[in-house]
């Protein structure tokens, strides 16, 4: 099976003013010449990492990187003090990669994308179809509400309680009656730094759990940092608590949008936060796309199963 390509560095990077007080952070790897893939990282919040740029063959492949409002590079950060989330949207994220496809002059584009990356890909795919070549996704979500309350309310709990019930209990007693994710959203906006910090710690060891398989125990590296964990908590609670700002089953629904363009959806069957459900419908919504099942994976990219089709998957669009 293919490995990663071995480690690049950026040839450009920078800032883009996208309107709203925002710059958002983007770079381009590998060959200026080469054909344009976007990645689209996941979370909502996770920000892009190094691994990203290692999926592709370097002297095939222009690669562009970003990060999306709020988070990574990106500015203001979410672990700001006061930070108001208001302007940050999937609308405002699908115009902000539009805004910067126009800024980098490239006409089309592979879309490569992970978990939140796929929903968020999605809806700037159908929106934006002539400038997308193909699309490769790995644990895949199209944004419908059932699976935001399976991942982050009352489903995936089946498989990991005792984790399930220490984030419950973390709560204050007033609050272990409401909706989970909006209490949580509520303490990490707290005006009190501890009670924000203590909030983002427990959200992030309850998300530690699920990604991998077999699943770790602790809080995943990199989670170690305060202020990432309290802006990757901020933003996805922000995004859950609104239903991701689409509308129910909108993606699947206009998944024939998608009919002119080739894909590879790659799902690990012991995906606890996306289910194979999910890759099932959006493959029968989209027959164009091909559907990749590893019996031995999770949720996390970097399972080298997972990793190693996705380098296939990009390996084969290489060339248009």
């Amino acid at each position: 099976m293919p490995g990663l390509y071995p480690s690049i560095e950026p040839f450009a990077n920078g800032h883009l003013e996208v309107g709203d007080r925002h710059r958002v952070y983007w770079e381009q790897c590998g060959n200026p010449d080469g054909k344009p893939a976007l990645v689209v990282h996941g979370g909502p919040g996770s920000g892009c990492t190094p691994w990203h740029r290692r999926l592709f063959d370097p002297d095939r492949y222009h690669v562009v990187l970003f990060d999306q409002r709020n988070c990574g590079r990106s500015t203001p950060h979410a672990s700001a003090p006061g930070i108001d989330l208001a302007t940050n949207t999937t609308a405002h994220l699908v115009a902000d990669i539009e805004r910067l496809r126009a800024h980098l002059s490239i006409e089309r584009w592979l879309l490569l994308g992970g978990s939140w990356g796929c929903t968020l890909a999605l809806a700037y795919a159908e929106q934006y179809p002539a400038h997308v070549s193909e699309i490769v996704f790995w644990g895949i979500t199209t944004g419908r509400w059932s699976e935001g309350d399976w991942a982050f309310r009352h489903g995936i709990e089946h498989f990991f309680p005792e984790q399930s019930e220490r984030r419950r209990n973390a709560l204050p007693r007033e609050l272990r009656d409401t909706d989970i994710v909006e209490a949580y959203a509520q303490l990490l906006h707290a005006p009190d730094p501890a009670v924000r910090d203590h909030a983002a710690y427990e959200w992030c060891l309850w998300e530690s759990a699920s990604p991998e398989w077999p699943p770790t125990t602790g809080l995943a590296k990199r989670y170690e940092d305060p202020a990432f964990r309290l802006a990757f908590a901020r933003i996805v609670t922000h995004y859950v608590s609104h239903n991701l700002f689409l509308e129910d089953n909108v993606l699947l629904d206009n998944a024939d949008r998608l009919a002119d363009i080739p894909g590879v959806l790659i799902n690990g069957r012991f995906d606890f936060g996306a289910p194979m459900s999910n890759a099932y419908a959006l493959h029968k919504a989209w027959p164009e796309s091909e559907l990749v099942i590893l019996d031995n994976a999770g949720h996390a990219g970097s399972h080298p199963d997972i990793a190693a089709e996705l380098v296939r998957a990009t390996d084969r669009f290489r060339t248009d």
